[in-house]
């Protein structure tokens, strides 16, 4: 079914399918006792970078449920939310681009998922956060209008997701080094 919905499979353990980063970083699993799915997927294709969207096309392909379909709408009611991009962040990023996504609750495995798919975004279209960044946050929290800025990383102090203190950009950078 994977090679005829175009993707190469391999199926294995962690050791057969030479994963020693992942058995290394991997946790409490064992990885080399367990059968292993290793998908290769195409450049184009990032809704197959995390589980839910590899299931979500699955089932669209194989007729199980229909092609999802996204709309982008304007904020219900009251003012559009706005980001205010000073000048001195051209030289850094020249774009920004913001959503709100509502009615949104997080199970702490969908939260862990929901973070690797980010992740895995960070590294291939945004090129190791060379040409984009993104961040999550509780938009509850946030107090619009918001500034979009540059500054000097130990300017930056805020408490990140699943952070206890606040840090600034150089601390949080040292202690994620490390996670």
């Amino acid at each position: 079914m994977c090679f005829a919905f175009g993707l190469e499979i391999e199926i294995g353990n962690g050791v057969e399918l030479n994963l020693q980063r992942i058995l290394k970083d991997g946790g409490n699993e064992n990885l080399s006792q367990k059968t292993i799915f290793k998908l290769e997927v195409a450049a184009n294709r990032y809704d197959l970078l995390c589980l839910e969207g590899f299931t979500q096309a699955i089932k669209a392909y194989l007729g199980i449920e229909p092609i999802p379909r996204l709309s982008i709408k304007n904020q219900a009611g009251g003012a559009i939310h706005r980001i205010t991009v000073k000048p001195e962040t051209f030289e850094v990023r020249p774009y920004v681009v913001a959503a709100v996504l509502r009615n949104i609750e997080f199970t702490e495995q969908s939260y862990n998922s929901f973070i690797y798919l980010q992740d895995k975004l960070h590294q291939n279209i945004c090129r190791r956060r060379t040409l984009g960044s993104m961040g999550t946050h509780d938009a509850d929290k946030v107090v619009f209008p918001v500034t979009y800025e540059a500054r000097t990383p130990k300017d930056i102090v805020f408490k990140a997701l699943k952070q206890t203190q606040e840090l600034n950009a150089e601390e949080l950078f040292e202690a994620l080094k490390k996670d």
